[in-house]
């Protein structure tokens, strides 16, 4: 398993270095995703409930 680092708002930090744009010359242009299994299907759905989850409650505190 390969480990990532952190970019943008994961890491906290939206300033871009010359060192993160090395590493996005790094990303493999194919991406072996089986869109059609079924855990796929779940995993984005888990995702966006969560995604949404957030929006709203970042709605609410500005309010």
């Amino acid at each position: 398993m390969s480990e990532r680092q952190g970019s943008g708002a994961a890491a906290g930090s939206n300033k871009t270095t010359e060192g993160q744009d090395d590493s996005k010359m790094n990303v493999p242009e194919d991406f072996d995703i089986d869109m059609e299994n079924p855990e796929t299907e779940k995993a984005a759905v888990a995702i966006q409930s969560q995604f949404r989850k957030y929006q709203k409650k970042k709605r609410v505190e500005k309010s």
